[in-house]
């Protein structure tokens, strides 16, 4: 794991993960845990595989209150999940290439991305194992995705054959702007004060096909896609399809997760410290 240049508290006070029965108490800094890329990248005289995270991720976690910690993809089983999700108070499932469409049962689209097939091993058990430890988490853009096909849902891998428009995608990392309706009573609608449109930046060309399992709909856009999504067996956990980190005078979903993570670690502490005092 990395810790982002900003990881401490002024007051040296942090989150001890959720699962491990520490938790962050009242003002407390969480831990949120930022899954990575693992690409070809060059710096200096270097040009070799590595992981890394545009900033705007993990500024976006330590501005909404909370301390980034990067998690590179690598070998994983549920054991290891279990133990990474005990090392932090919440979850990012961050953006990036495109989910192999063989996890959701189709043959690969000519403009679907070559498969990271470590980095969907790796998402898809911290996803399932979060859900079942009710770990806060927030899924962003790939993030939906994964999620969908983690519990079984499916893809539209072209969205261009779909919808007959690249307005997801200009290209060439040109963020489009779209409107989307949130759903009222639902934990999206109350992260953004009760609002019914949103702008928000798109930046993909896939999307939900078959909604999964346990999964309900908070967000759409006015062609029907499937915008955002919340889990229904969890008090947190949401996923969206678009780039919130895109948006920095706008932190609302990061702090509700922010929020989320401290209060379950809180609860989690709670939990332990009655337990030790319980009779043997």
């Amino acid at each position: 794991m990395a810790l982002s240049a900003s990881s401490g508290n002024s007051d040296g006070t942090g989150g001890t993960g959720v699962g491990g029965g520490g938790g962050a108490g009242v003002g407390a800094r969480p831990i949120i845990g930022l899954t990575t890329y693992l690409e070809q990248a060059q710096t200096g005289v270097w040009d070799v595989p590595a992981s890394f995270l545009p900033k705007v991720y993990f500024e976006a976690v330590n501005r909404a209150g909370g301390i980034a910690v990067l998690l590179p993809p690598q070998p994983i089983n549920d054991d290891i999940a279990a133990h990474i999700l005990d090392s932090i108070d919440g979850l990012i499932i961050t953006g990036g290439k495109d989910v192999n469409p063989a996890r959701y049962g189709q043959e690969q689209h000519s403009t679907t991305d070559e498969p990271r097939l470590d980095r969907d091993e790796f998402e898809d058990t911290l996803l399932r194992v979060a859900i079942e430890r009710e770990v806060p988490f927030l899924g962003i853009c790939r993030g939906l995705q994964v999620l969908n096909v983690a519990l079984g849902g499916t893809l539209h891998q072209h969205l261009p054959e779909v919808i007959g428009s690249t307005r997801y995608n200009l290209g060439e990392g040109n963020f489009a702007v779209n409107e989307v309706e949130v759903q009222p009573g639902t934990k999206l609608a109350d992260l953004l004060s009760g609002s019914e449109t949103v702008a928000v930046k798109s930046y993909h060309h896939q999307a939900i096909d078959a909604l999964a399992d346990g999964l309900h709909v908070t967000a759409t856009t006015d062609d029907g896609l499937v915008q955002a999504v919340e889990v229904d067996s969890m008090p947190f956990g949401v996923a969206v399809q678009w780039h919130p980190e895109e948006t920095p005078d706008d932190l609302r979903l990061f702090e509700g997760l922010v929020a989320a993570a401290r209060s379950a670690a809180r609860q989690h502490a709670e939990q332990h410290a009655s337990a030790g005092k319980a009779p043997q």
